[in-house]
């Protein structure tokens, strides 16, 4: 059984009001956009998840509201208070306990994600944007691993990686 783990960072997220809690923010319009782009473009390429592991943020929240709607089946999903900012090691452990499921999606936050998907990937993906992983970047990564608590550092193949611009929704 291959194991797919599907990276997502937040899409575009609004500062309009200065004084609104980080946790807090909404997406913008170019957010919103970008959201739903990413999703039409994991459709497409069959990239559904079964299970979505996800930071309780608003960003994340909204963030995966758009997405959901071009995908064919509903996966179970987890908002998790632990993945708001969390570190490279902190997202590992919680990958490490995903029990069954086949294909994960993670919705989380720069700087982690990036440094996860960076730290997972036996080789960086080609594309300009990988290391620094901007706002609704999505990575795929097939994982050497039979069962989800044996993921560890450099053993994931990155198969695929997009950026909004990169779909025209930028």
């Amino acid at each position: 059984m291959t194991l797919r783990l599907i990276l997502v960072r937040h899409a575009k997220s609004s500062w309009t009001d200065p004084a609104l809690d980080d946790h807090a923010r909404p997406l913008n319009g170019r957010g919103r956009r970008s959201a739903a782009a990413i999703g039409e473009w994991l459709a497409r390429n069959g990239h559904a998840p079964d299970l979505v592991l996800s930071s309780d943020s608003a960003r994340t929240r909204e963030t995966w509201a758009l997405i959901a709607p071009a995908l064919s089946a509903e996966p179970m999903i987890e908002w998790r208070r632990e993945l708001y900012h969390a570190g490279a090691q902190d997202m590992l452990d919680i990958l490490r306990g995903a029990g069954t499921a086949q294909t994960v999606l993670m919705l989380g936050h720069n700087p982690g994600i990036a440094g996860f998907a960076g730290m997972l990937a036996r080789r960086p993906h080609p594309h300009p944007r990988f290391r620094d992983f901007p706002t609704a970047a999505t990575a795929v990564i097939e994982m050497d691993a039979a069962a989800w608590p044996a993921a560890d550092w450099g053993t994931g193949t990155v198969t695929a990686f997009v950026v909004p611009r990169d779909l025209g929704a930028d």
